[in-house]
């Protein structure tokens, strides 16, 4: 699968919006740069392709309303993008886009389609038949069906030891003198131990 220099060239001429500034479709471009280098979409003439589609398809909607955010709208075009190729590719037009997403994403990861195809994503026209059936096969499969069961609550038993250390922590808060005299015992039988340790 080829695409022509000139096509590419030309989409990066042609790309001049109208409203917001050079500086803001300058971080736009960025920004979608990062997200598809996250999908593992190094092919640099694809990825400049890719970002102009994205990019021209944002300045519409900017054109429209100019109080919008590039970056965001960028952004928001791109999920749009991906969500209508994924649900193209994988026959799930329908599918929430919660559910596309996931379901895309994961297909792409595991057939390392962006790697192997690396101008077949997100290209409407020339999709691998081969590349198509592998992010099929990938899709997502629901585990079990989730079954109901019934837990009653038990009282929980800590043993003989939990027991004895209560009565002992009673008996100490009902007389506040063996309480501080066992305190002081431990603290000069520590000083001792530390004492005779260091002899």
């Amino acid at each position: 699968m080829e695409l022509s220099l000139e096509s590419i060239s030309g989409a990066l001429s042609t790309f001049q919006p109208k409203t917001g500034t050079l500086e803001a479709w300058n971080d736009a471009y960025v920004r979608v740069e990062d997200y598809l280098r996250a999908h593992r979409i190094h092919n640099r003439l694809h990825l400049s392709r890719l970002i102009i589609r994205i990019l021209e398809r944002a300045a519409r909607r900017h054109e429209e309303n100019p109080a919008l955010d590039p970056t965001t709208l960028a952004a928001e075009e791109a999920e749009r993008m991906m969500d209508a190729w994924f649900g193209e590719v994988l026959g799930g037009k329908d599918l929430p886009h919660d559910r596309i997403a996931v379901t895309g994403r994961v297909a792409l990861l595991l057939t390392d389609g962006a790697e192997k195809n690396p101008y077949a994503f997100l290209d409407e026209e020339r999709i691998p038949p081969e590349f198509a059936r592998a992010l099929q096969q990938s899709s997502i499969e629901a585990g079990p069906d989730l079954a109901v069961s019934s837990m009653v609550p038990r009282p929980i038993d800590l043993g003989p030891i939990t027991e004895v250390a209560g009565e002992t922590i009673e008996r100490f808060e009902k007389w506040p003198v063996l309480r501080t005299l066992v305190l002081w015992a431990l603290f000069v039988a520590a000083l001792a131990g530390i004492f005779y340790a260091t002899r």
